[in-house]
């Protein structure tokens, strides 16, 4: 029989692009424990790749044949090497997995933080330009007043006005956050749209907030106020975006030969990675807004939490940057 090569990659080359994508994995974290279900399938597109393999002999190919010849002895030293299994090592894998996931999908990252830039950046011209657009952008009540006399009542308070209710607001603002960010992520599935209004209001909430504190001269109040919990609470928000971006490519495919199913089925993984680490930082930073942001001058003074958000963030970039990383 006549094997048309055309139609016979395009059938096959979603096999091999999902068995190079688990064999990259298994190369990044080398303690990652297969499901049997994932098992059975790693089996299944090894040996469909490797009867592609002898179905290509037939042509003259020697770069798609040279390509897959590499692929299916990847799949089969794989298959047949040994590893030593410690449980410590698991759980390290596992508490390093949203950083792996965070760069391997770097460019949803970027679009993510760029979307919010441009949200910040119509927030801040809105209200440089009038400051009574705060009715339209800010969302909350609390919001409205003047930043001069907000800080005046802040700062001259006498009593500490969350005194007894610090857990239960915490626990609020955990629950309120990760929701919004899950949903975030979530309207990923209107193909990124849902996505991408919320990342843009969110940026021009914080760009309206920012330019009314900062123009009426209250600089050092904005940055201890937001800097100790929005160190995590805002990149929180962006990994959701940056997840919700890579359901959107699962969905639209970017006319790749292979099949809603098996994109999302590769992508799984790493989205719910990115949650379950965002829902995390965002746990911390409910607590810390609780605890420490909503204290002010002369409780805590400005530079301490100005420099307890720096470590924060630092210690933040080293995760997402440096956490599970292979020694070379």
């Amino acid at each position: 029989m006549i094997l048309n090569l055309p139609r016979f990659v395009a059938a096959e080359s979603a096999c091999w692009a999902e068995l190079e994508t688990m064999l990259n994995r298994l190369d990044a974290e080398p303690n990652w424990r297969m499901s049997t279900s994932e098992v059975q399938r790693f089996q299944y597109l090894y040996e469909r790749s490797a009867a592609a393999l002898v179905r290509l002999d037939e042509f003259s190919e020697p770069e798609l044949r040279s390509s897959l010849q590499a692929l299916v002895a990847r799949a089969y030293s794989t298959i047949h090497e040994t590893r030593s299994s410690r449980a410590s090592v698991r759980w390290q894998t596992w508490l390093t997995e949203p950083a792996r996931a965070f760069r391997r999908h770097g460019a949803a990252f970027s679009l993510s933080l760029g979307v919010t830039i441009l949200g910040c950046a119509l927030g801040w011209i809105a209200i440089r330009a009038d400051s009574h657009n705060k009715a339209v952008l800010l969302p909350f009540p609390g919001l409205m007043e003047s930043p001069g006399e907000r800080v005046a009542a802040e700062e001259s308070a006498k009593t500490d006005r969350l005194q007894g209710q610090k857990a239960s607001f915490s626990a609020t603002l955990m629950t309120h956050n990760i929701r919004v960010s899950i949903f975030t992520l979530g309207c990923g599935m209107t193909w990124g749209v849902g996505t991408v209004l919320l990342l843009f209001y969110n940026g021009v909430v914080l760009g309206a907030v920012a330019a009314d504190y900062i123009g009426a001269g209250q600089t050092a109040f904005l940055v201890g106020w937001l800097l100790p919990h929005g160190s995590f609470e805002i990149p929180a928000i962006l990994i959701a975006g940056q997840a919700g971006f890579l359901l959107a490519a699962a969905l639209i495919g970017w006319g790749r030969p292979v099949s809603l199913a098996d994109r999302l089925r590769v992508m799984r993984h790493d989205v719910i990675a990115l949650a379950g680490g965002l829902a995390t930082m965002l746990v911390w930073a409910g607590m810390v807004e609780a605890f420490i942001s909503q204290s002010h001058r002369p409780v805590l003074p400005y530079s301490v939490k100005i420099t307890f958000g720096i470590v924060e963030a630092s210690a933040l970039a080293a995760y997402l940057l440096l956490a599970g990383r292979t020694k070379t």
